[in-house]
């Protein structure tokens, strides 16, 4: 018979018989009083009033009433707290019982009772069982330290419980090694500036030994602690990488997740040229593929966080796209994100294969997986350019089938496909203006309008086409609007005498009959423009557009390598760090990748400016994924610090007034700012007395600036890569004193902030001596120049080429990245002596390889330097 006899009872008064039954002499009467006890404790009845003759019944023999028992003690405790005092003496001989399971029990117990009153009194038995003589008890007791010290931290650090739980990673045991390592963890996490967990190599090494012995969940936590170490160089990484490496053919998925983790955060310090790097990629794709062979729920945990190993190696799992293609029965979330996989595996050799699946799925009965299909075919076409032509005429193709949201779609995303590849496939424009009257969102009409807009003179019926739209204009959503109102001022600057009456009525509708804020100001501008410099308006509103990248929805760099030290948690499922969703200061810890090795940093470089470049040309070498930018997610955004400026700021403002006629001074007078003293070469004789000499101190006892050459600034960053914030610049040294003189010029629309500056890893260490420092915010046209003072102390990594520098900054409207270079005579010192001794120890040091020799010939030398040397 089965125990669900205990949950049908309906007597009345049955608290008052349960009582009697509890108190009886019979040890099964009043086994069976306690499990109705348990049971009626379950459905949610209040059964607190018999916690005293419960109680009474923890003095038995029989392992399973004292369970139960205990069961009951766990969930009344906290409402009686003066009560449960009755069980300590309990406990504490409990915890001196002969059987390891009762001592194990009670300690476990113990630990889950959350009563102030009582938890001093629990010390001293714990501290027996963290010592006791059986690993199953020590375990238990190892676990118990954690819940106790959430419970009073204070008394648990006195009581010295900290320094056992240490003790307790060097047992014999592995499962209490496993589980000292869990407690550990657990107060470290609400504890991030403690030092509980001080891994060095010797403690790593029993870990390692205790992680082949241990039970899958200890092997998590051996593992999750192993990822919070950081090796003190490349031969360690690797030798604690062949050891973790078996965990990936474990059974358990969280084993695997958690094996792989540790191997993709160590693989930051292994060479790529090292034969065990190829060795170890090759070996953690099959783990990855065979999770995906397990339900529906771990499938999508797994491609989640194949998602981010893809985004961080995709080389990993570059062979492996036919275990992401989509099958029939894979519920709607799986098959979302395994598409999303497919495009970023997407190469021009899998194209072919990749772009036949999805014009299958186009064909799919779900929509919303078949909308996603056909951006994806997209995404493809922006990705791989060999693939355009292909993706075009597969796009074509579905158009022709006329189903309406497949249609839809297609237009959307050729619209992206004419931003990356201009002048190249608008011959399919015909096609998409057939199926004009079938679209209805507001998606897919937005951007057929930006197409007739675009390329309006190319289309002979473009004025006709538009003015179709403008019928309903206050019944289209704001997307729409915004996109008409645009491409008819386009029409109306490439056609202006045909559509001259078309353009004044968007503009009265846009700023007379429309109260969205966002619409009427941007009549109001082109109105402006319009009507005061169409020569200005042509080059704003027909400008060179920037081509779209290909890679849209990447995470950014710094947080993806943070996520990647949550493989296997929540926050590889949300892709979020866990301070974005966990509340109070509990696992909210900073983590990061290990520094990289000076041979894998190299390979990882951007790209270089082509051969035979004119060294003034400035490189524009976007940072890719794999470098690091520093973590500018920790840059300081708070309020400017007061104090006095580093450099005088050279600002002019431009009163700017919409309405008023203010507008033409934006665009057709331009703010002309004095080319900087430093520009001047010093050797021009300028007098002594003059503002020159005194910029320089040149009447000072240092002379030796007089020879100085500083370029003249060049826009290192220009508006419209930077949401309108455009940074120039150049490089001096002065007095011994390497700076960057910045001039940064608002050209946005809004106030702009919170600067902060930072230098990725270069080849000589270059570095900000001091936060960038703007004092006042940066209003719209308005220019500040500013002298930010460097050193050379900062982190280095070989660039190509040398003096390449790539730089973040940020401000509140977003981060912005480009990169320059710096003349090397900034890093010279000003004397340029150099010891013999020491000079002859550094010729001797630099390999003979890297010696070039050079016959110079037919050069003339001058009379002074001829008389030079004859003497």
């Amino acid at each position: 018979m089965t125990d669900s006899k205990y949950f049908t009872t309906t007597k009345k008064g049955e608290i008052f018989e349960l009582k009697a039954e509890l108190n009886s002499d019979k040890k099964e009467k009043k086994k069976e009083a306690v499990k109705k006890v348990i049971a009626s404790m379950t459905v949610g009845k209040d059964v607190s009033a018999l916690f005293p003759d419960v109680v009474n019944c923890m003095q038995t023999d029989n392992l399973e009433l004292k369970k139960l028992v205990y069961l009951y003690l766990m969930n009344y405790a906290k409402s009686q707290p003066d009560m449960a005092i009755m069980a300590v003496n309990t406990f504490v001989k409990d915890c001196e019982d002969p059987n390891p399971l009762i001592r194990a029990l009670a300690v476990r117990t113990m630990g889950c009772i959350r009563v102030d009153k009582i938890t001093e009194y629990l010390c001293e038995p714990l501290r027996k069982c963290l010592k006791d003589e059986d690993p199953y008890v020590r375990k238990t007791a190892a676990v118990c330290v954690a819940k106790l010290h959430d419970i009073n931290a204070q008394l648990v650090e006195d009581q010295g419980f900290l320094d056992t739980l240490k003790d307790l990673i060097s047992d014999s045991n592995p499962m209490v090694v496993a589980n000292a390592v869990a407690a550990l963890s657990e107060i470290a996490e609400s504890h991030p500036s403690s030092n509980l967990l001080d891994l060095n190599p010797q403690s790593i090494n029993k870990l390692l030994t205790a992680l082949n012995e241990c039970t899958e969940w200890g092997q998590i936590f051996i593992l999750d602690c192993l990822a919070n170490y950081t090796p003190k160089d490349d031969r360690e990484a690797q030798s604690i990488c062949e050891r973790v490496t078996p965990r990936l053919s474990h059974a358990n998925s969280a084993v695997v997740l958690s094996a792989v983790k540790v191997l993709m955060k160590f693989m930051e310090m292994l060479s790529k040229d090292l034969d065990y790097y190829g060795t170890l990629l090759k070996k953690l794709a099959p783990p990855l593929v065979t999770l995906l062979s397990a339900e529906p729920e771990l499938q999508y945990v797994a491609l989640r966080n194949i998602n981010l190993i893809v985004q961080k190696r995709p080389e990993i799992l570059k062979h492996e796209m036919k275990v992401f293609f989509v099958k029939y029965n894979d519920p709607i979330y799986v098959k979302l994100e395994k598409l999303d996989i497919m495009i970023r595996l997407a190469s021009q050799a899998n194209i072919a294969q990749v772009l036949a699946e999805l014009k299958e799925y186009a064909t799919e009965v779900d929509v919303d997986f078949v909308r996603k299909a056909v951006r994806a075919i997209g995404r493809c076409a922006i990705k791989v350019e060999q693939s355009a032509e292909r993706c075009v005429s597969t796009l074509l193709d579905l158009i022709q089938t006329k189903v309406n949201y497949v249609v839809q779609e297609a237009i959307v995303v050729i619209k992206d496909i004419f931003r990356k590849y201009p002048n190249k496939y608008e011959s399919v424009i015909a096609t998409l203006c057939e199926n004009l009257d079938s679209l209805d969102e507001p998606e897919a009409r937005a951007a057929m309008i930006w197409i007739v807009g675009e390329y309006a003179e190319r289309i002979d019926n473009a004025d006709e086409l538009l003015e179709s739209f403008l019928e309903g204009f206050h019944d289209e959503s704001t997307q729409v609007q915004l996109q008409l109102l645009t491409a008819i001022v386009k029409l109306f600057l490439k056609k202006p005498t045909e559509t001259q009456e078309l353009v004044q009525q968007v503009l009265s509708l846009a700023t007379q009959d429309s109260d969205n804020p966002d619409l009427r100001d941007r009549g109001y501008i082109y109105w402006r423009l319009l009507s005061t410099d169409p020569v200005a308006a042509k080059e704003v509103v027909l400008a060179e557009k920037p081509l779209i990248s290909e890679e849209t929805d990447l995470i950014e760099p710094t947080l993806l390598d943070e996520l990647i030290c949550y493989i296997g948690t929540l926050a590889s499922v949300y892709h979020k760090p866990p301070s974005a969703f966990v509340e109070g200061g509990r696992g909210v810890v900073h983590k990061s990748l290990p520094p990289r090795t000076a041979s894998s940093e190299s390979t990882e470089s951007p790209e270089t400016a082509p051969a035979g470049a004119p060294p003034g040309e400035q490189l524009d070498v976007i940072p890719t994924q794999g470098d690091l930018l520093g973590d500018l997610l920790n840059l300081d955004l708070g309020p400017p610090v007061s104090g006095p400026p580093l450099a005088t700021s050279s600002v002019q403002m431009g009163a700017v007034d919409l309405l008023g006629g203010g507008l033409d001074s934006l665009i057709g007078a331009p703010n002309f700012v004095a080319p900087p003293a430093a520009a001047v070469p010093a050797n021009l004789g300028a007098p002594m007395g003059s503002g020159l000499s005194d910029l320089f101190d040149l009447t000072s006892s240092v002379g030796t600036l007089s020879g100085s050459y500083v370029a003249p600034k060049a826009v290192w960053l220009p508006a419209m890569k930077a949401k309108g914030l455009e940074i120039s610049g150049t490089f001096t040294r002065q007095v011994g004193s390497i700076t960057m003189d910045l001039q940064l010029t608002n050209k946005a629309l809004q106030v702009m902030t919170d600067f902060a500056i930072q230098f990725n890893r270069n080849s000589f260490g270059l570095a900000p001596a001091a936060p960038l420092q703007v004092h006042a915010p940066l209003s719209p046209n308005q220019t500040v120049e500013i002298s930010l003072p460097l050193n050379t102390v900062g982190s280095v990594m070989k660039m190509e080429p040398l003096n390449n520098l790539q730089v973040a900054v940020k401000n509140n409207i977003d981060v912005f990245y480009f990169s320059t270079l710096y003349p090397l005579h900034i890093l010279f010192v000003e004397d340029g002596k150099m010891d013999r001794q020491m000079f002859l120890a550094t010729w001797k040091d630099i390999p003979n390889e890297n010696e070039a020799q050079f016959q110079i010939r037919d050069c003339p030398l001058n009379a002074a330097i001829a008389e030079v040397s004859s003497t």
